[in-house]
């Protein structure tokens, strides 16, 4: 072997990027070691790494200290039941499908899921049911869906499963979800949320209210986005009887590492910890440094941030302050040009960026320091590029295509086309065809489209645009976007 076996690319790259001082205004929420909780940062974590030994109990049949940490964490969101997960939300999103939905139970859902909900409907069988759900005029991302949509969705499919509702969306964004609790109740479906973005939203009354206190069914969160613990550590709540507890566990311990890590766990109970005992002062914290920021950066020329005065759409309920969506049409960029920007000449790393926004996250290991950063960055771009010259309206912006106006037509449910003889063929002549595979711009992970809906002239437009800026995709056997992978019928 030429390399020799001495090289290290991955962990050659982290050590770039933490000797460089970068600003992380992105998730894991602990910032690189700030926010995370002290029990993590004092604790000898190569000696924490263990399986199932005595006294250490067994995340999947648990009895001892773990049933003991996911009571607890029950106890602060004043959920049934708790389980740690150790797959991200990700797996518990997938567990709950496949627990409510079969081949014969379809699932009402947004357009604006992330695509993880695909594992589910492939595991599952179950049919799809898309609402599209309402675009935030001026920022131009999907928010919340309608209740009156959802009742049309529920009126047509008796037979639904359970309706999937994201709470906050990627942008911080909540709709009606109080309307939608309703309407679930009404037509006896258990309601599941991806509130992944919102697992402090419980600890401050200034945040808008979370999934389990309006009355859903299940929840799964990230908590490693916004709580504290390491990436790829969750916790999916049952808040009612409505799902039956076994059949999430069932589904969990088919889903689930039979290795789950010991240091991921740790990790839940410790961020648990600290959430119940500082998370309230911590949030205090980041709201004062969110609003003096949203004030300054609305002062830059060709910025605009996100606010209550955007929210004048049924969709759009309220805001995660701590969540900083900025518009930077007035800058006549893109928001793809001015994040690279922003990390390449100044180590300031967002979250995301689309067509028009860059999207920071404000979150426990967050500084003011590292926010002011930001500010006064985009001040200098706006200053070098001079504001004034909107950008185009040519393109849909990173969550596709507007769905209040359009979804791709249903040709057969995800299993059945992944499981289906397919073939490659060229964007460029893939109209009318039924794609075999799930392409989303990633983040934030949106199905552009799904497998088993037809390719209309409307997304190969779209993908050849995010093929022409070079904007990063997951879910294409071809990262490219020359081709795509189709039924073949």
């Amino acid at each position: 072997m030429s390399s020799k076996q001495v090289h290290t690319p991955l962990v050659d790259a982290l050590k770039k990027y933490n000797q460089n001082e970068a600003v992380r205004l992105h998730v894991p929420g602990h910032g690189g070691g700030p926010g995370l909780p002290l029990a993590m940062q004092q604790g000898n974590l190569p000696g924490w790494d263990v399986t199932e030994l005595a006294g250490l109990d067994d995340l999947h049949n648990p009895a001892g200290v773990i049933a003991a940490a996911q009571r607890e964490a029950a106890e602060l969101y004043s959920a049934r039941y708790t389980f740690f997960l150790v797959n991200g939300t990700t797996v518990g999103l997938q567990a709950l499908i496949a627990a409510t939905c079969s081949e014969a139970r379809a699932l009402i859902l947004p357009r604006n899921v992330h695509r993880s909900v695909l594992g589910g409907l492939v595991l599952s069988g179950a049919r799809p049911v898309f609402i599209a759900p309402v675009i935030v005029p001026g920022f131009n991302f999907a928010a919340g869906f309608l209740p009156d949509k959802l009742e049309d969705a529920l009126q047509q499919n008796f037979e639904a499963g359970a309706v999937l509702a994201v709470h906050p969306c990627y942008y911080g964004v909540v709709g009606d979800l109080a309307g939608v609790v309703k309407l679930c109740r009404q037509y006896g479906v258990p309601l599941l949320v991806d509130e992944a973005h919102g697992t402090h939203l419980r600890l401050h009354p200034d945040l808008p209210a979370d999934a389990l206190s309006l009355g859903a069914d299940a929840v799964v969160q990230s908590v490693h986005k916004t709580g504290g613990a390491l990436t790829q550590a969750s916790w999916l709540h049952l808040g009612s009887d409505r799902i039956a507890q076994e059949k999430v566990a069932n589904a969990l311990r088919l889903l689930q590492t039979s290795s789950p890590s010991y240091i991921l766990m740790a990790s839940l109970d410790a961020a648990r910890r600290q959430l119940a005992l500082n998370g309230r002062n911590k949030l205090d914290e980041l709201l004062n440094i969110a609003s003096e920021a949203a004030w300054r950066l609305n002062e830059i020329p060709g910025l605009a941030v996100l606010g209550n005065e955007h929210l004048v759409w049924p969709g759009a309920f309220g805001y995660d302050p701590t969540r900083l969506v900025i518009s930077v049409r007035g800058l006549g960029a893109s928001g793809y040009e001015i994040a690279r920007q922003l990390a390449s000449l100044y180590g300031i790393y967002l979250e995301m960026s689309d067509y028009y926004n860059l999207v920071a996250v404000l979150s426990l290991g967050t500084s003011q320091a590292g926010v002011l950063k930001l500010v006064n960055a985009l001040a200098e771009i706006s200053r070098s590029m001079g504001a004034g010259h909107h950008i185009g309206q040519n393109c849909q912006g990173q969550q596709g295509l507007d769905w209040s106006q359009l979804l791709p037509p249903q040709v057969m449910t995800p299993r059945q086309a992944w499981l289906a003889g397919q073939k490659k063929v060229l964007l460029d002549e893939s109209r009318g065809l039924v794609s075999g595979e799930l392409i989303a711009v990633y983040p934030p992970g949106i199905g552009v489209i799904y497998p088993g809906e037809e390719i209309t002239p409307e997304i190969i437009e779209y993908l050849q645009q995010v093929r022409e800026m070079d904007v990063h995709i997951q879910g294409a056997t071809d990262p490219t976007l020359t081709s795509l992978l189709v039924v073949d019928v």
